[in-house]
């Protein structure tokens, strides 16, 4: 019976599709076409490898967002049926990283309870790293020098090495502020994002012992998204399957979009010579598309050079499903895309969240809003902000980090007057600069400058009474993990949040929408004490610090559903939608002015790329606007038609235009 019900599976997947999921050892390159099935290649695939004998948790998938990882694991689980345990190892490359560091990062002079700095907390303590080196905010901003560090990580450029990477003057001052930064985040057991990646790596260089272990835990190796890797990864992935080069990596070289953050395009051009023996197979029978819209995605990515040969074959077929539209301007360009999506809405019963509009920068939405709120249509702009990005959100995350290590004074200092508890900002500047001078932590140093009468009594009292309601709530958390959501709910009450909320936001409607995300994060970690196996506050702070960086946050899922999307190119790879409106196509937009003033191919080559995955986002129908001029900066810009409009049209030549 089992046979028959893996023999049906099995003739689920075409011809392809169906080599990739039985080439199950050495090196395998899966080139998957936009809407061309990868997701349902990977997760048949180790169904096969666990039908074959393979123990399922000697199997590692790694994709790169928390999101992707979720949806691979419940569709393995489906497939392979929910009682069977355990699971293949199914992460992100940042938890595999955790995961590994938990076990090893003593090695390198961590403790284990490590915290992960989110972007906040690393600016501060970057601002910090600069204030000791004497450098001004106005010759390196702290976002800045994070940029800067960030990109040298990416590439496994340790704090030693920075001064030779430098290419500039700034760079030699972040070089200096990276040795400082990297040096007080060991002292405060803290990482950033890319340290997970990049101390694991030094670990597995370093450490042979720590590397066999890892290596000998894992028989069988899946990387999805492999044209998003950056060098640090590739080393990962590399030193992990050293052994016995059970490799099977899945993408998609004409969706390489993530240049500008570190991924490397010649990982996935080169795969075959890094790792002899390939078996190269190549998916390109697309079911998401209409003909007409795959045909304008075939003509614009052939004019790149650098990619693997493919050639998407569609499976749907339609008599009118692309239009072009130019308009006199960029208010005639909105007016005109809402107005017919809100015909569509009234008249012919298609839903709001069945349109998307997607566009190259952030500054373009502004004038669709406004005319999406004229008409009344619900929306959401998708990619704009996270949930754990929010200030509410953030707060809290610092009350919580603090119960879990109170040596955390980075969080200590955002909440130590949130709610206003009498602790004004020249004390705590006091007492730092205390700590800072003995080498000591803000309690340490409040205690002494207390005693000595540094402070005034009514603030030492103060800080007091809040280290005592920190202590407190500490113990609870300890005491009872499984509550933690009923522990926050009472810190909340007992703070006064909500009081908080109303005095920072004076309209009752905001009050009320920032009250609903508080009530999210109080969900969230009650939806953890339910699913964890043994729930801890540093658990949930770990799975918070992972799931906070790498996706949008499900939060806004439900507007997402019902409302029109709004999102940047960038934010719209993976998903798709039955109708999509690609604005802005225009010299300067798309391709972007960064990209034509850089005169290199490569970046064009990029911004083409880009074009391809917003043409291919679209199920059933795609109209592309364009606007003969724009207002910015306060002036009239004439523009010019996207080269890419040109590159597409070969088979589409007529341009509607639109005098409204």
């Amino acid at each position: 019976m089992a046979k028959a019900c893996d023999m049906d599976r099995q003739n689920q997947l075409n011809a392809a599709q169906r080599e990739a999921v039985e080439t199950l050892s050495g090196p395998v390159l899966i080139l998957a076409g936009a809407g061309t099935g990868k997701t349902r290649v990977i997760t048949h695939r180790m169904a096969e490898l666990i039908r074959r004998g393979t123990p399922p948790e000697r199997i590692l998938s790694v994709t790169f967002t928390n999101k992707a990882a979720r949806e691979m694991r419940e569709r393995a689980v489906r497939l392979l049926g929910a009682g069977r345990k355990p699971h293949p190892h199914v992460s992100t490359f940042h938890s595999l990283c955790s995961h590994i560091l938990r076990q090893e990062i003593w090695r390198l002079g961590y403790p284990a309870e490590f915290v992960i700095l989110d972007r906040g907390d690393q600016e501060s303590q970057a601002r910090t790293a600069l204030r000791d080196i004497r450098v001004a905010e106005e010759k390196l901003r702290p976002a800045d020098l994070i940029n800067i560090i960030s990109r040298w990580k990416m590439v496994g450029v340790e704090p030693e090495a920075a001064a030779e990477a430098a290419q500039n003057p700034r760079d030699v001052l972040a070089a200096t502020a990276y040795r400082r930064y990297q040096k007080n985040m060991k002292a405060s057991a803290s990482v950033d994002f890319d340290d997970l990646l990049l101390l694991t790596s030094r670990i597995f260089e370093n450490f042979p012992e720590a590397l066999s272990r890892w290596q000998a835990r894992f028989d069988h190796v899946q990387i999805d998204e492999y044209q998003d890797t950056n060098g640090i990864q590739f080393d990962l992935v590399e030193a992990l399957v050293r052994p016995h080069h059970n490799l099977c990596v899945v993408g998609d070289d004409d969706q390489s979009i993530y240049g500008w953050r570190g991924a490397d395009l010649r990982h996935i051009l080169g795969f075959a010579e890094a790792f002899p023996g390939t078996r190269v197979i190549r998916l390109q029978d697309n079911y998401r598309c209409t003909d007409q819209i795959l045909q304008l995605a075939n003509n614009l990515v052939r004019h790149n050079k650098s990619r693997h040969e493919k050639h998407l074959i569609p499976h749907k077929f339609a008599s009118q499903s692309v239009r072009y539209l130019e308009f006199p301007d960029d208010i005639k360009e909105a007016e005109h895309v809402v107005r017919e999506i809100q015909y569509l809405v009234n008249e012919q019963q298609v839903l709001p969240g069945d349109a998307a509009i997607l566009f190259r920068t952030n500054e373009q939405p502004r004038v669709f809003e406004t005319q999406l709120r004229k008409a009344r249509l619900p929306y959401v702009v998708l990619g704009s902000m996270s949930f754990f990005d929010r200030r509410e959100i953030r707060d809290l995350l610092a009350y919580l980090k603090v119960l879990w290590r109170p040596e955390d004074d980075i969080s200590l200092l955002r909440i130590i007057n949130v709610p206003a508890r009498g602790i004004g900002a020249t004390t705590t500047e006091k007492i730092m600069a205390r700590a800072v001078l003995n080498r000591q932590k803000f309690w340490d140093a409040s205690a002494e400058a207390a005693a000595a009468g540094a402070i005034p009594k009514k603030m030492a009292d103060a800080l007091v009474a809040f280290q005592q309601l920190l202590n407190r709530f500490r113990a609870d958390c300890r005491e009872h993990p499984q509550r933690l959501d009923e522990i926050l709910s009472r810190l909340i009450e007992e703070i006064g949040y909500e009081a908080e909320i109303e005095k920072q936001y004076k309209e009752p409607p905001e009050q009320l929408m920032r009250m609903a995300v508080v009530e999210d994060l109080v969900k969230t970690l009650k939806d953890y004490c339910a699913q964890a196996a043994e729930p801890s506050l540093g658990g949930f702070l770990e799975e918070a610090a992972l799931t906070g960086k790498d996706e949008q946050g499900d939060k806004d899922d439900k507007l997402a559903e019902t409302g029109v999307k709004l999102m940047t190119l960038h934010s719209a790879k993976g998903l798709e939608f039955s109708r999509v409106y690609l604005v802005g196509m225009e010299e300067g937009l798309l391709p972007h002015k960064r990209s034509i003033d850089d005169m290199t191919t490569a970046a064009i080559d990029e911004e083409r790329r880009l074009a391809y995955v917003g043409v291919t986002r679209a199920k059933d129908y795609l109209t592309i606007t364009r606007a003969a001029r724009r207002m910015k900066w306060g002036r009239t810009i004439f523009t010019q038609p996207s080269r890419f409009l040109n590159e597409m049209r070969a088979a589409h030549p007529t341009l509607e235009t639109k005098d409204e």
